[in-house]
């Protein structure tokens, strides 16, 4: 089985609440990806495990490795709707294949991974031959946001700020857990995007936000744009 240096990647770290209003899922289906659930059939009661394996499961907090995955699961669920115990399958196939547990968060995901699991996903489901490639672009695309260390882990994650004009270059706030213990901070400066909405809800001007920082302006409105888009999860 696949291992790395786990120890910054797999604390947990970031409460169920935060983790949702970082990648504006809702809490309830968060939850349910991290405790399984069960649901009524013309069969009977099913249920399907975790899609998502915590740390620790004793403590209900989510490490980094869990934000990256829940990252791409909500792609998955929200754009194709496919079922989640065809997910959870689909998954364990490439767990198999790659002989981990976290194969979602792993750069090889983003190559070969991908097209393993659509078609896994496919025979599972018999998604259409334009769903397939609609599928494999957006994941291709999705993981974008995902940097890697040499290891080939995910160890950075950029979410999406919206109102930003060019989604393609609007990386300007990153989640990392060796810079401010994971917290979203702006790129290439480290300041926690909380303590710029901070100072301005304590009156400072964004100007001068900015200059104490050495911030764009740009940068500083993203960061206000980012907490205030959490605020409205």
């Amino acid at each position: 089985m696949v291992k790395w240096d786990d120890e910054l990647y797999n604390i947990p770290a970031y409460p169920v609440t935060d983790a949702a209003r970082y990648l504006r899922i809702p809490v309830a289906t968060l939850r349910s990806w991290l405790k399984g659930r069960s649901y009524t059939t013309k069969t009977g009661q099913q249920a399907f495990a975790p899609l998502i394996q915590r740390p620790d499961p004793t403590l209900p907090q989510l490490s980094f490795t869990n934000l990256v995955e829940a990252h791409v699961l909500q792609i998955i669920r929200k754009t194709y709707e496919v079922k989640l115990d065809k997910v959870r399958k689909a998954l364990d196939y490439i767990s198999h294949q790659f002989d981990t547990d976290h194969p979602l968060v792993m750069k090889r995901f983003q190559t070969d991974g991908v097209n393993l699991f659509v078609d896994e996903v496919e025979r599972l489901v018999n998604v259409s031959r334009s769903g397939q490639l609609a599928m494999r672009e957006t994941l291709k695309h999705l993981l974008t946001r995902v940097d890697w260390n040499a290891e080939g882990i995910a160890s950075r994650f950029f979410p999406v700020v919206e109102l930003v004009l060019q989604p393609e270059s609007d990386k300007i706030i990153f989640l990392d857990p060796s810079i401010q213990f994971g917290k979203p901070v702006i790129a290439g400066k480290g300041v926690p995007t909380a303590t710029i909405v901070d100072l301005i809800d304590a009156g400072d001007e964004i100007e001068d936000v900015a200059d104490e920082f050495d911030c764009t302006l740009e940068q500083v409105k993203a960061a206000i744009q980012f907490e205030a888009q959490n605020l409205a999860v």
